[in-house]
C-alpha cells in the first residue's frame, strides 16, 4: 500500500482529506511527505505555532512555487488554520498536475485541540 492509499480520494470539486491521527502516525513513521502550511507568515510563527517540520508558503504565493513542489516528488499535506485555505491550495496543486495531495482536516486548530504538538 502506498502512502496515498490512506487518503480518501476527493472528486475534482472536493479535495482529499487526512485526519490528524493518521497524519501524525505517518510523520512519526518517517513517511516521505511535505507538510505545506499556506497561512501568512505572521500566522505561521504566532502562537500556538505550526505543525512540526511544516514549510510555509502563503496561499497568495503558491502558484509560482508549484514547479518547485512538483520537483520534490513527495506527498503533500496542505495545512492552514482550519482547512478552508488549504482546500483551495490543494485544488490549485491538483489542477497544476500534482497527484499526491491531501488536506489536513480541521487544520492547525484541530491538530492543537486534539493535544498534538506544534512548533
Amino acid at each position: 500500500m502506498g502512502i496515498w492509499d490512506l487518503f480518501r480520494r476527493g472528486s475534482a470539486a472536493e479535495p482529499a482529506f487526512i485526519d490528524a491521527a493518521e497524519l501524525q502516525r505517518r510523520m512519526e513513521a518517517g513517511a516521505p511527505l511535505l507538510v505545506l502550511d499556506v497561512r501568512q507568515p505572521e500566522e505561521f510563527t504566532a502562537p500556538p505555532g505550526h505543525l512540526p517540520g511544516a514549510v510555509n508558503v502563503p496561499l497568495p504565493d503558491l502558484a509560482p512555487r508549484i514547479p518547485d513542489l512538483a520537483e520534490r516528488r513527495q506527498a503533500v499535506v496542505v495545512v492552514c488554520k482550519t482547512d478552508r485555505r488549504s482546500a483551495r491550495a490543494a485544488a490549485e496543486l491538483v489542477a497544476a498536475g500534482l497527484r499526491d495531495v491531501a488536506v489536513l482536516r480541521g487544520g492547525t486548530d484541530g491538530w492543537h485541540q486534539q493535544g498534538r504538538a506544534l512548533e
